[in-house]
């Protein structure tokens, strides 16, 4: 008779557990949904029962049928930004998610300089940190932090919060990605929700659904061949193909957001040639899962670091050379230059705050279309006459300079032998000027394209990616 009874109990239990609306962990009290959309809902209820979607900011009903496996999906519309509101859900049994905001929503992705906290690293500060504490509480900026997850399959929710913008939750939460927020919420005084997933060490082959890959790509792993296994994800954790798509991101797809933010490439410093295919590889794949179009993706040119203290034997150049030409090869994606905000001995810079807010003032110019924001000029082309070389530039509007007025050392110029040589450097308006007496016919130049380089090149207050006019 117990026994009978425990049963019964533990059926009466699963029922009541199978009688529960639930959503994934981001959709929850203090969250931010994308204004101005039809915002995308899902989640599980009551199989075969209807489900209603009751949000405040209309006071209407939106009712969807929970299919055959329990699983709900519905899309609500949002107003313009405002809130606190609340959603009420019933399938019969009510599930109601408070202080709702409605804003603006990026995902912020990448490695562990997109995961450094503002709290810092073990011995490696967050530059500023400690005074931007004192003046960040923002009730109307709310933060999310997926937790690290890897999966050799995918799974459908995550574990993580909705936190209010305070000085205990953003020294815990991505330095990089709350500048990059706090700068959205003075410039456009709307609610904004950042929604952190990244791990340190990850691969970008690791942030990609297994058809994205090429085989070529896997050479590098010896890991996943055809399919991923549980044994591969546990073995490699963030570096394994798939494993951070499957168990952080792909749970994501399909949330209402304005766009991403990236910040990743240190970990693909020893195969940069295939970086540029990959990247673009994977977020036109985002956005084929997304279905919202093409949305706008910023990310973070890697910071200039000697790799040589690390016993690595690549020059970082090329990685920041492939990441450089993504622009070209992915509609609505631009990068942000952090070539004056590297640190010698530290893979992670301490300055964040440059990170995010020049990823912000792409979204403000590109996204939000705010007029007369600094921007990036780029190498555009060089031709020779006599000794010198003369580069050119687009997007120079505001002209070229040396921050310190004078150039520091990290011009090279080379002839037929391939050789190259420091380089004397002057600036004329939107033209840089090089040349050596080592080299009589110059036939090629670069610029700060070396592992470590403290870049000195600038336009509209912005660092001119590092370059070179070779292929050698």
């Amino acid at each position: 008779m117990n026994r009978l009874l425990t049963l019964f109990s533990a059926l009466l239990v699963a029922i009541v557990a199978q009688a529960k609306v639930v959503m994934p962990r981001f959709f929850g009290d203090g969250m931010v949904l994308q204004q101005n959309t039809r915002c995308h809902l899902w989640g599980t209820a009551t199989a075969g029962k209807t489900l209603t979607v009751r949000p405040s900011w209309n006071g209407r009903s939106y009712t969807t049928k929970v299919d055959a496996h329990g699983r709900w999906t519905i899309e609500v519309p949002t107003p313009s930004a405002g809130g606190p509101y609340d959603i009420t859900l019933s399938d019969g049994d009510r599930l109601t998610i408070r202080n709702v905001l409605i804003g603006e929503v990026w995902i912020c992705s990448g490695q562990s300089n997109m995961e450094m906290p503002m709290k810092g690293f073990k011995a490696q500060p967050v530059e500023g940190a400690d005074a931007d504490l004192l003046s960040c509480r923002d009730p109307r900026l709310r933060l999310f932090t997926v937790s690290r997850n890897a999966t050799a399959q995918p799974v459908d929710t995550v574990a993580g919060q909705w936190d209010e913008a305070t000085a205990a939750t953003v020294r815990q939460f991505s330095a990089t990605a709350y500048y990059f927020g706090k700068a959205l919420r003075q410039s456009l005084d709307v609610p904004v929700g950042l929604i952190v997933v990244s791990w340190g060490g990850s691969a970008c082959e690791a942030w990609m659904k297994r058809e994205w890959i090429k085989p070529a790509w896997l050479d590098n792993f010896k890991c996943g061949g055809d399919s991923v296994t549980t044994a591969d994800v546990k073995r490699l954790h963030q570096r394994c193909p798939t494993a951070l798509y499957n168990g952080m991101l792909h749970p994501l797809v399909g949330l209402s957001m304005r766009g991403v933010i990236w910040y990743q490439g240190e970990e693909n410093v020893s195969r940069a040639s295939t970086y540029a295919d990959q990247l673009s590889t994977m977020i036109q794949g985002w956005r084929r899962e997304w279905g919202q179009g093409d949305f706008p993706f910023y990310y973070c040119q890697i910071a200039p670091y000697d790799y040589a203290l690390i016993g690595w034997n690549y020059n970082r150049a090329s990685l920041r050379e492939q990441q450089s030409r993504v622009e070209a090869l992915v509609p609505n994606s631009r990068m942000a230059v952090l070539m004056d905000a590297g640190l010698k001995r530290g893979i992670h810079p301490r300055k964040k705050r440059q990170a995010g807010y020049r990823l912000a003032l792409l979204a403000l110019g590109n996204t939000y279309g705010m007029a007369r924001l600094p921007d990036y000029a780029k190498y555009k082309n060089v031709e020779f006459h006599g000794d010198t070389a003369v580069v050119a530039f687009d997007n120079s509007r505001e002209w070229i300079y040396f921050e310190n007025g004078t150039p520091a050392d990290n011009y090279e110029i080379a002839g037929s032998d391939h050789v190259f040589h420091k380089a004397q450097a002057w600036i004329t308006r939107n033209r840089l000027y090089l040349r050596s007496d080592s080299v009589r016919q110059p036939v090629a130049v670069r610029y700060a394209f070396h592992d470590w380089a403290d870049g000195d090149l600038m336009h509209d207050g912005l660092p001119v990616s590092s370059f070179r006019s070779d292929d050698w």
